[in-house]
């Protein structure tokens, strides 16, 4: 008795998948490689690489990037998720940066040389904590 095991990718990565495995196989074509020849040279087999060009959601990472190996495009798989690239994951991660407040020292010191009656005449300055000098 034999027993088919069945990946099931989410239904919004499938067309992706199924694009990418059309890519991978005009790829191949355009080289003018045979499944076998590609399959001998990623280091897999001819019918993991149909499934990898029919776009199946089970196909290894791994294999994934042996066959870009083989086929000269492996600089796209390091590409593939840039977060230098990636407005949503840069808006995120600077929204979670803590704000930098300024300190009431600076503040006085900001305000004394604004006002140019308080620098030199002798004025106190009142610290907004409380503190007066």
């Amino acid at each position: 008795m034999s027993y088919t095991v069945l990946f099931m990718g989410s239904p919004k990565s499938k067309p992706a998948l199924e694009r990418l495995g059309r890519d991978l196989r005009g790829a191949r074509l355009r080289r003018g490689m045979a499944v076998a020849d590609l399959a001998v040279r990623a280091g897999t087999s001819p019918s993991t690489l149909t499934r990898l060009e029919k776009g199946e959601a089970g196909v290894g990472l791994g294999t994934l990037a042996d066959v870009l190996i083989a086929l000269g495009l492996v600089d796209r798989l390091a590409n593939l998720v840039d977060i230098r690239s990636d407005d949503l994951g840069l808006a995120l991660s600077e929204e979670r940066l803590p704000k930098r407040g300024r300190s009431s020292s600076a503040r006085l010191r900001r305000a004394a040389s604004s006002d140019p009656k308080a620098v030199g005449a002798g004025t106190d300055i009142v610290d907004p904590d409380g503190a007066a000098f």
